[in-house]
């Protein structure tokens, strides 16, 4: 077993034809959320994660930081997912916490630059995550520069149509902005950056900067001393005020190095000196 979520659990396995290397989730049919979809003239239920997986699959020419949908089974009581394997790779969370390795500031810069195009690539296709954290998050090993890969779309939505109203509706968790704690309001591109400087400042510092739904309304944390200026203003409690001014810290000065790696490879693409929203 790969993992287990609230959502699933996900197998390894090899696909015969070619022994490909797979993941294989395994979700409750009870667990699935659906949307219609029209298919051959007919308006057919399907499972909202199959639907923003395909979504979000890239074209032939482009290779996407997202882990791709292989194939999928709609049976009875379970929905199976059959998705990519990189390999080899590692859980981000796992990444982090090697006792052999503690991840310096520059490598930092390549993952987060990475983890921001990714962000971008799916918001341009219309798709909020909504939970963006190192557990949903691999890192290929296989070079000497590591490559971001976002994973488990299970509590993600559309940016528009209703599905984004259900998101609003969940329980809030420690991912969660500090408007969903006060007032259960959010916005879809802030609270991407959000996570995203939750797990910056998690790659750094080996934990998270808050423990509990108190802290995260009061943002205050600490930043190491250890770090560079230009990162320290990079602190959670500075990601606030609109999508487009939040995304900007990202993608500024200090997560631009020479040579990085775009997690997203497409063909034509200006690099990541854009914002969501």
């Amino acid at each position: 077993m790969l993992g287990k979520g609230s959502y699933g659990s996900v197998f390894a396995g090899e696909r015969k034809r070619d022994n490909l290397p797979v993941a294989i989730k395994e979700i409750s049919q009870q667990d699935v959320d659906r949307i219609p979809v029209l298919v051959d003239g007919d308006v057919t239920m399907v499972p909202l994660e199959v639907a923003l997986l395909l979504t979000l699959e890239p074209a032939e020419s482009e290779s996407s930081a997202v882990v791709t949908l292989l194939d999928w089974f709609d049976l009875e009581d379970v929905l199976i997912l059959v998705l990519e394997r990189p390999d080899p790779c590692m859980g981000m969370y796992d990444y982090i916490y090697r006792e052999e390795h503690r991840i310096k500031e520059d490598e930092a810069k390549i993952m987060t630059r990475q983890l921001v195009d990714a962000l971008i690539e799916i918001h341009s296709k219309g798709v909020f995550h909504g939970d963006i954290k190192a557990d949903n998050i691999l890192i290929e090993t296989g070079s000497d520069v590591p490559r971001v890969r976002v994973i488990d779309f299970g509590i993600g939505a559309f940016l528009s149509g209703d599905t984004l109203n259900a998101y609003a509706e969940r329980e809030v968790f420690l991912c969660s902005p500090p408007e969903m704690w006060k007032d259960g309001t959010f916005q879809a591109e802030s609270t991407t950056v959000w996570q995203l400087g939750l797990v910056v400042y998690e790659i750094l510092h080996r934990r998270l900067p808050f423990q509990s739904g108190f802290g995260i309304k009061r943002r205050r944390t600490c930043v190491s001393p250890r770090l560079s200026v230009e990162l320290i203003h990079l602190k959670p409690d500075s990601c606030s005020g609109s999508a487009s001014d939040s995304a900007s810290i990202f993608t500024g000065q200090w997560s631009k190095c020479s040579g990085l790696p775009a997690a997203s490879n497409r063909r034509g693409d200006d690099g990541p000196d854009r914002a969501l929203g």
